[in-house]
C-alpha cells in the first residue's frame, strides 16, 4: 500500500561516529523525499565528521576517515539539507530516539535555523516493535520477504525502511491508518517536548521536567522557584536541542 500523503514526507538513515546524540557526528546522510504526488527524490551524501571515526563503528558502517577526508562538512552541505527538509514531514527507523536528534544537533551546531520539533514524525521501528518487537533485518523479512543485502548501508537501510512502511499497512490494515498524522502518534512512544525527552508533556499539555529531583514538576514552576535551574542545565552537558527548548520554555513563561 502507497502512503496516503498531505504534504512531502523524508525518509532519513545517518551513519555515524557513534550513538551518543549529543557529541557523534553524522559520516553519511540517506534520504528519500516523497511528494503527495508520488514523485521521489533520493540523496546520499558523505560527510566529514571533523573528527577521527572509530574504529567501532567503522566495523559497522564500512565508513573510515579515508573515505570522509575529501567529503564536505556539515556546516557546508547544511543550507543545502534544510532546502530539503524544510516543510516536511519524517520517518525513519529508530528515527525520533537517534536519526531526527543527532541530525538537529548538527543543524544547530551549522548554526542553520530549522525547525524539526514541530514536523510529524514517523518511527517504523517503534510501529514495528509495538507489533512484532524485531531488528530492521528481520522486519524486512518479515513485511517483505526479502533479506536485507547490504544492512547498514544507509541507501540499503534507508529503502527497506520505506518498503517495510509501505508493507505494515498491507499487513495491519485493522490496525492502522495510511495517514501521517495516524502513523506519526501510533510510532511516538513518548510524549517529550525536546528530542532527548529532558521535558515531556503531562496529560493536560503541560511542560513538565522528565528527569532528576524536579521530575513530574511543571518547568514554569521550576524556574520561577528556582532560577538557578536554568544556568545549571545550560552550562551542562546537555544536547543542544534540550538547551534551545529550555530557552523557548524560559521566555514563554517570562512574558506570561
Amino acid at each position: 500500500m502507497k502512503l496516503n500523503l498531505t504534504k512531502p514526507i523524508v525518509f532519513l538513515d545517518l551513519e555515524t561516529t557513534g550513538i551518543d546524540v549529543a557529541t557523534d557526528r553524522i559520516v553519511e546522510l540517506c534520504l528519500i523525499r516523497l511528494e503527495p504526488n508520488g514523485n521521489r527524490q533520493s540523496l546520499t551524501m558523505r560527510i566529514n565528521p571533523e573528527r577521527h571515526i572509530p574504529e567501532e563503528a567503522s566495523a559497522i558502517h564500512g565508513i573510515y576517515d579515508k573515505d570522509v577526508a575529501d567529503c564536505p562538512t556539515f556546516r557546508e552541505k547544511a543550507q543545502e539539507l534544510k532546502n530539503i527538509f524544510e516543510g516536511c514531514d519524517l520517518a525513519g527507523f529508530n528515527s525520533n530516539r537517534f536519526d531526527i536528534p543527532l541530525l538537529a544537533e548538527e543543524f544547530i551546531r551549522a548554526g542553520v535555523n530549522i525547525d524539526l520539533n514541530s514536523c510529524r514524525r514517523v518511527d517504523v521501528q517503534n510501529i514495528y516493535h509495538k507489533l512484532e518487537r524485531r531488528t530492521l533485518v528481520a522486519a524486512y523479512k518479515f513485511y517483505c520477504d526479502k533479506d536485507l543485502e547490504n544492512a547498514h548501508s544507509a541507501l540499503a537501510d534507508t529503502e527497506a525502511t520505506l518498503e517495510v512502511l509501505e508493507a505494515q499497512l498491507d499487513h495491519y490494515p485493522e490496525v492502522l491508518e495510511n495517514d501521517i498524522d495516524f502513523l506519526a502518534e501510533y510510532s511516538s512512544r513518548d510524549n517529550f517536548v525536546d528530542f532527548a525527552g529532558r521535558f515531556a508533556y503531562n496529560e493536560k499539555g503541560e511542560e513538565i521536567v522528565n528527569f532528576g529531583k524536579h521530575k513530574g514538576r511543571l518547568v514554569k514552576d521550576v524556574l520561577r522557584i528556582e532560577p538557578s535551574y536554568y544556568n545549571w542545565m545550560m552550562q551542562s552537558d546537555f544536547t543542544m536541542n534540550t538547551k534551545q527548548v529550555l530557552t523557548r520554555l524560559k521566555y514563554k513563561y517570562t512574558n506570561m
